[in-house]
């Protein structure tokens, strides 16, 4: 996999007023959980995955916002599948990925 355009995908999310919070491997986490990003093979592609349990209408706004703001970097933003979060014992989180939600 080749190195992967953090960078960029840092300006699309801070102009579209959001902020990344972490990234970890090919998973991008924002400052809210609402969705996360993830590179694809492709460096001009971002798969962005749903949190189910989040404000269906508040994220379909902030994925519109990214979507605009990616069209100007020469980026395109597709919908991967929806996601859960779980905290575990050891305090680490356990995200659960599901195609039909």
């Amino acid at each position: 996999m080749s190195s992967k355009p953090l960078g960029v995908i840092k300006e699309i999310v801070e102009t579209a007023g959001m902020a990344v919070s972490f990234a970890h491997e090919d998973l991008v986490f924002l400052d809210h959980n609402g969705f996360l990003l993830q590179f694809t093979d492709n460096d001009k592609e971002v798969l962005i995955h749903l949190n189910a349990e989040a404000d269906k209408e508040v994220i379909s706004r902030d994925v519109g916002q990214l979507a605009e703001s990616a069209v100007s970097h020469d980026m395109r933003f597709v919908q991967g599948s929806f996601y859960s979060l779980y905290e575990e014992e050891d305090d680490s989180i356990r995200i659960e990925f599901d195609e039909a939600c």
